[in-house]
């Protein structure tokens, strides 16, 4: 597995050499971030052991209790809850006082419009039914609420190679985790059925949200074992067609 700091030291490498680019995971971040305000509601969807709530400078980091998510008090301050069907990643959170909860994505034990951002990071390519999922962030979502999301895009070609792992058993935990810096036993089954930009918008209209946002992300890092596969890797992300970047990373609002 190429260790993430070799990864960012090629990200920068790439970022130098491409005016403008920025990682997916940065573009996700920033979209999060503009979507909240000062006293806003964030469920992190398939929370695991952190991630995206341990950037955000202004996350409450004691405990508070689920009443928090009824009325607003006088003194706003973010509230973030996270979600995950792991009770291990739950446990074993970095950010031991958030509060969090096991539960699935397509089954949300909280009340209509309760949030005014979810978030889901690398988590739709794991669904056997994304509709219900998108159903149910609809339904949390208060009026002008915003869904963001990033997740591995099926059209370039090392998902499909991924996809084709997938029908090898335990090889896919093994590719995974080479790809995306995980240990095999954090490796879950992947379907990509929410995976291409038609696939997105389709869904997010028949949840009743409208994806207002969708980008592609070049990325050359992942297998970049050294600086003539990065090479050849920065080659190919250059050849491919518009739209099939590594990374989808989108916004999709609630009217």
């Amino acid at each position: 597995m190429l260790p993430l700091d070799q990864q960012n030291a090629w990200r920068e490498v790439y970022r130098a050499t491409h005016p403008g680019w920025r990682p997916a995971t940065e573009l996700f971040a920033d979209q999060v971030r503009a979507h909240l305000r000062p006293d806003a509601r964030l469920l992190d969807l398939g929370c695991g052991r952190g991630g995206l709530v341990e950037q955000l400078d202004d996350v409450a980091r004691d405990s508070y209790p689920a009443s928090s998510l009824g009325p607003r008090d006088k003194n706003p301050v973010l509230r973030v809850i996270g979600i995950d069907p792991d009770f291990a990643s739950l446990r074993e959170h970095r950010l031991p006082a958030l509060p969090r909860a096991a539960a699935r994505s397509d089954r949300l034990p909280f009340a209509a419009g309760r949030f005014d951002v979810v978030a889901a990071s690398w988590l739709l390519e794991h669904l056997v039914d994304p509709a219900a999922t998108l159903a149910e962030v609809a339904r949390v979502l208060r009026p002008g609420g915003a869904f963001v999301f990033i997740t591995p895009n099926a059209r370039h070609p090392l998902t499909w190679a991924n996809r084709v792992a997938g029908r090898l058993g335990r090889a896919q935990g093994r590719l995974v985790a080479r790809l995306y810096g995980r240990v095999e036993a954090d490796t879950f089954p992947t379907a990509y059925r929410a995976n291409t930009a038609a696939t997105l918008a389709a869904l997010a209209g028949a949840a009743g949200l409208a994806l207002t946002d969708l980008r592609a992300v070049a990325d050359p890092t992942y297998l970049a074992f050294s600086p003539a596969l990065y090479r050849v890797l920065a080659a190919v992300e250059e050849r491919l067609p518009a739209g099939r970047g590594i990374h989808l990373v989108g916004v999709a609002l609630k009217p």
